[in-house]
């Protein structure tokens, strides 16, 4: 279909005719000009891809209505420029591209068509564990670790790679999604098909987000979304909502861009931006380096916005060159942005669009934090910190509280590590790590560790030896200039060695702590922490043993090592006390901005960036030297206890099943406020008492063959008996944490699997209760796959986050929303009741639907379909299954 916008195509340089763009400036409306920088990435590619069918005349009309029409749940459709996967979200998602093709070819159609038309980068970096942490040497005996126990994983993507088109596989060993994302992949502008437009991607990872840092409009989605834009597929979104958010000031001198994030994390939380997009602006964005900001987009999902956008400015355009990008490039970036009014000047306000609301922050006025200890929206000022914690301890179970009693407060357990006496109590640190693409990526926190790792050994400061420390950097480039300035040598002597190039720790990897830490532990039952340098820090995920987890700056990470306790101020107790009896203070070591600056400008250069990633693909020689099978469809090896052909599609006709009302349902689980994805399908390790553990077992396996419920997410046998396994589980049909639940009919408490495979033999649906923010953290495809093949065929929930949301649909699994002002307790639900969902014929968007009880009880609930093209899936049985008969057909 022709283009209805054809005639505002240009050529960008007369002298390339061929090279053209879409003009949107010719279209001559003034409503262009007042649009958010963010919003007119979205009109850009609905003007560039609208054929009056997927992308229509009407949807570029919303779009530049948008200050009308922003309030009223419009749906508008875009296409990203590119698609961005991790291998845990990878994996499932080549395992459900490979089985598609099975399954349109069983209905009879091409099976090659199933193949990405849009592009896709796959990046390795989730695999690889602290098994080692100490020496030299670690770094190669986590990566050798990483292969024995991922080699058949590896296989199957090195094949997927060959077998798919478009689509680009970067080997482990290369660095963290994001930071590759930011210093290699980001287009900026794309050149592609003969046209110029703005880069945007979404990716299987909620920290996409990061990517809009750097000008690139990017954001989170679920596996099962993105595989549909992978096929061609738009997104389906409300036209969102603009915060702007505008920054003055510049930072005092020992503040770190950690502690700006942390401050914009909580205050963000407060503002409430969930579902809408955040913008930056204000003459304070001039201060901040692209580092800095893409450290600040990075942690869009803990404030709960969709995107955190800075518009590309002179500091982006000067940071492709730092990074090393075509010069060529640089100049015709520059000159689209300028052409079609999205290059902004962040010192002339007269460029300030019209928002949504705006709010200030002053960063003269931000202050060192951290934040936890369950949270990352939970900040505490460095100086508050002991203080905080301790009151933590003795308050009520929950997300500030541990319920302690205040008799063993001051409890201790003496220990033996290395032949060496020690003790530990509560607060004590076991974990330091500085992880993941947050804070990696940016060197001025990564330098910033550096010096002060060297100050600190100057002072003849240590870090106890039973402390796991780790440094596991984003890309090469950060190991290049740590080592370039000379810093490393110092980092090592605190034990924070390279271990590898992955988000290690702050996905969970953080590998097993010395067994006599272990036992001190459980014997004193101390709430034990850990400090990372991460973004999540949820109960459960960093390490079963640690209750207390810190998100910190790289700096305060290795400060808290050295301190071995968070029960410490810093302001008026010494870090530690050198052989000479000298009290060193944190005061004493901590180096200032421009100390880290002249550094960073010294050290970072381009050509470090060129040198790393013109040989990221053919680096690794593991990776190379792998087999993996050529043919077009994937050989399923009935053997593997890593890659399994799902039953998604079993019984898969062309014809459509009408929805049917969901009769008698028990419910499964009953939860509290912000059960996370971690809660709902864990990414760590697989406990030896589980159902996952028993079924691996009868396999073949021995426990330290079971790897983690990350690295199976390829095998749908491993992942359904991991959907509610995680050890911090709170049910409230159970009075204690845990991955179980009562199964109703006999009046058992089972592990959640086997409580659903009983339901499922007898026939009987299943639903789950829970309250707000439902859905919290990473956008894991299996918190939606999981519960579906539990059994589950709807949730009940206060809220959701946007994409569990969203992947619940894409499963097929209802997403309903209690009525506002209503929840489980004014409607007096204990879950021990049998529901039946009543499902119209004629299903709206958004509709109210009736849910009757066994005790005679009825109320309404808001059906979470939000819209028409949701409700398209719905009716297929979810995306998969319309994107197979769209193929097949």
């Amino acid at each position: 279909m022709s283009n209805p916008f054809a005639w505002i195509v240009e050529p960008l340089d007369p002298k390339q005719p061929l090279k053209k763009f879409f003009n949107l400036k010719k279209l001559g409306d003034a409503r262009y000009e007042r649009l958010p920088f963010s919003i007119r990435v979205l009109l850009e590619a609905a003007i560039r891809n609208c054929d009056d069918f997927l992308v229509k005349k009407e949807d570029v009309e919303n779009i530049l209505n948008w200050k009308v029409v922003q309030h009223k749940n419009v749906e508008v459709p875009f296409k990203p420029a590119r698609v961005i996967l991790q291998d845990f979200t990878g994996v499932p998602a080549v395992v459900d591209f490979a089985a598609m093709r099975d399954a349109v070819k069983k209905l009879g159609g091409d099976p090659e068509k199933i193949n990405p038309i849009c592009p896709a980068d796959l990046v390795i970096d989730h695999s690889i564990q602290v098994d080692f942490n100490r020496g030299s040497d670690s770094l190669q005996k986590n990566q050798d670790l990483e292969f024995e126990r991922n080699k058949e994983r590896f296989e199957f993507l090195k094949w997927g790679s060959q077998a798919f088109q478009n689509m680009r596989i970067i080997p482990p060993g290369s660095g963290i999604i994001h930071q590759v994302n930011l210093e290699y992949l980001a287009r900026v502008v794309f050149d592609q098909d003969g046209y110029y437009y703005p880069d945007s991607v979404v990716g299987t990872d909620s920290h996409t987000t990061m990517i809009d840092g750097l000008g690139v409009l990017g954001w989170g989605v679920g596996g099962i979304e993105a595989e549909a834009v992978m096929l061609g597929q738009p997104i389906s979104m409300v036209l969102p909502e603009v915060v702007g958010y505008k920054l003055l000031g510049n930072p005092q001198p020992l503040v770190t861009s950690t502690d700006i994030v942390l401050t914009i994390t909580k205050h963000l939380r407060q503002v409430g931006v969930v579902g809408k997009f955040v913008e930056f602006f204000g003459p304070g964005v001039a201060q901040l380096s692209i580092a800095d900001r893409a450290t600040i987009a990075n942690m869009c999902p803990e404030y709960g916005a969709t995107a955190a956008f800075f518009p590309v400015d002179d500091i982006s355009t000067g940071y492709l060159m730092q990074t090393g990008r075509d010069k060529e490039k640089i100049i015709y970036t520059r000159k689209y942005l300028e052409a079609v009014g999205m290059l902004r000047d962040f010192k002339n306000s007269a460029q300030d669009p019209d928002f949504t609301q705006v709010v200030e922050l002053d960063l003269h006025t931000v202050v060192p934090c951290c934040s936890g200890p369950k949270r990352p929206q939970d900040k505490v000022a460095v100086s508050d910190m002991k203080k905080d914690f301790e009151t933590c301890l003795g308050a009520k179970q929950g997300f500030k509280g541990f319920q302690i009693a205040p008799d063993f407060h001051n409890s201790k357990v003496k220990f033996t590590f290395e032949g060496c006496d020690f003790e530990l109590a509560h607060g004590s640190v076991v974990i330091a790590a500085i992880t993941s693409c947050t804070n990696t990526s940016n060197p001025s926190v990564m330098l910033g560790a550096g010096l002060l790792a060297k100050k600190a050994v100057e002072a003849g400061l240590t870090v106890k030896p039973y402390v796991k420390t780790s440094l596991s950097p984003g890309s090469g480039v950060v190991t290049y200039y740590l080592r370039e300035s000379g810093v490393m040598h110092y980092l090592s002597q605190l034990g924070f060695d390279v271990v590898g190039y992955g988000c290690m720790t702050c996905i969970g990897n953080s590998g097993p702590l010395p067994e006599s830490v272990v036992e001190a532990i459980t014997k004193g039952d101390l709430v034990a922490v850990g400090v990372l340098s991460g973004n999540r820090n949820f109960e459960g995920r960093v390490h079963p043993n640690t209750r207390a987890n810190y998100l910190a700056s790289p700096p305060l990470v290795i400060a808290y090592a050295i301190a071995g306790t968070v029960r410490i101020d810093f302001e008026k107790e010494p870090l530690g006390i050198n052989a000479s009896g000298k009290k060193i203070f944190l005061k004493d070591i901590w180096p200032t901005r421009s100390e880290i600056q002249a550094v960073e400008h010294q050290f970072v250069i381009p050509g470090m960036f060129k040198e790393v990633y013109q040989k990221i693909e053919t680096v690794n020689k593991s990776w190379n030297a792998l087999d993996a099978p050529s043919d077009k469809l994937y050989t399923w090896n009935p053997k593997s206890t890593y890659i399994k052909s799902p039953p998604f599609f079993d019984g898969l006709t062309l014809a459509l099943q009408t929805p049917k009302s969901i009769e008698d349902a028990y419910v499964l689980l009953n939860f509290g406020d912000s059960v996370t994805t971690d809660h709902i399908s864990p990414a760590g390790n697989i406990a030896r008492n589980s159902p996952a553990a028993r079924y691996l077992t009868s396999r073949g396996l021995t426990p330290r063959e079971f790897n983690s419920y990350g690295s199976r997410r390829g095998n749908d046998a491993v992942m359904a008996r991991g959907t509610f396994a995680n050890i911090r589980l709170v049910n409230k049909f159970i009075d204690k944490q845990g991955p179980q639940t009562v199964h109703f009919p006999s009046g058992e408490t089972l592990d959640v699997f086997d409580a659903a495979e009983r339901y499922k033999q007898a026939g009987h649906p299943l639903i789950v209760l829970a309250g707000k923010e439902y859905g919290a953290g990473s956008s894991r495809d299996w918190a939606a796959k999981g519960p579906f093949l539990l059994g589950v065929k709807a949730v009940l929930a206060e809220s959701y986050e946007r994409i569990h949301r969203s992947n619940l649909v894409g499963m097929g699994v209802i997403p309903l929303q209690y009525l506002p002002g209503e929840d489980a307790g004014t409607l007096g639900l204990t879950g021990r009741e049998r529901y039946t969902i009543i499902i119209p014929e004629k299903l709206k968007p958004q509709m109210n639907v009736q849910i009757k009880l066994d005790t005679g009880k009825t109320f309404h609930a808001i059906m979470r379909f939000d819209t028409d093209v949701e409700l398209t899936y719905f009716h297929n049985g979810g995306i998969l299954n319309y994107m197979i008969r769209k193929m097949a057909s």
